[in-house]
């Protein structure tokens, strides 16, 4: 992760893509979203959805494992040219998630992150906030998935 002091409102992210299969979709449903539209073929058919389609919750567990691994990425590549890594603090929340389109079977999700505000932080010192908006766009470039999240980041630390 880059310092909170190097990172500028508009700075965009390619986090990554996802195509969901009916498998992973039925799977994940069936731990935590077993809503028949998500489980059954012939009762998503019947539903308002018309066919199997991914729990939104899983649209965004995606994107989270997706920025997770951006961020190692990057990390190793900050590494790999001498650079410091920056420590990624915990996220206050989440507001705005909206789920815009159903995720299809098929459907593949490109993720991207930009970076909309960024402020220092008043209660902890050696950190700053970011604020994010996220959005995921299928291969039809029809917006599925947008939130926003903010999360601390480590500040540069001052030279000696």
């Amino acid at each position: 992760m880059r310092y909170w002091d190097d990172i500028r409102v508009g700075d965009r992210y390619a986090v990554g893509q996802h195509t969901f299969s009916a498998a992973e979709i039925k799977a994940f449903a069936g731990r935590f979203d077993p809503q028949l539209f998500h489980l059954d073929e012939s009762a998503a058919g019947r539903s308002h959805f018309g066919a199997l389609c991914a729990s939104g919750w899983h649209t965004a567990v995606v994107w989270m494992r997706l920025m997770v691994e951006y961020h190692r990425r990057e990390d190793e590549a900050l590494r790999a040219r001498g650079d410091a890594v920056a420590m990624l603090g915990p996220s206050p929340g989440v507001r705005d998630l909206k789920w815009l389109k159903p995720v299809y079977v098929g459907d593949t999700i490109s993720y991207v992150t930009e970076v909309t505000a960024t402020r220092s932080s008043n209660s902890r010192p050696g950190w700053g906030l970011l604020t994010m908006l996220s959005t995921g766009v299928n291969q039809r470039r029809e917006t599925a998935i947008s939130f926003v999240s903010t999360t601390f980041v480590a500040r540069r630390p001052a030279s000696p």
